[in-house]
């Protein structure tokens, strides 16, 4: 299970989401990407992540957002 890669302890990160073994956030992850940062440069970025930690971070967070969950969201102005 992808989700297994990903672990939250208190002494690490502040307990934020990281990929297992390592430091390396799953909101650094996401942040990266959604900056159109491709797979391959993270990686080259964080010699001790890998491709499966890449996706794990990805599948935790869309397990996440799929909690049923209501985000509020400010409108933009028109």
């Amino acid at each position: 299970m992808a989700q297994a890669r990903i672990v939250a302890n208190p002494k690490i990160m502040m307990g934020k989401p990281t990929v297992a073994g390592t430091r390396i956030t799953v909101e650094l992850i996401l942040e990266k990407l959604a900056a159109g940062e491709t797979v391959d440069r993270i990686l080259k970025s964080h010699p001790s992540l890998t491709e499966e930690g890449v996706r794990a971070a990805i599948g935790f967070a869309a397990a996440v957002l799929s909690a049923d969950v209501v985000y509020p969201m400010e409108q933009a102005p028109a």
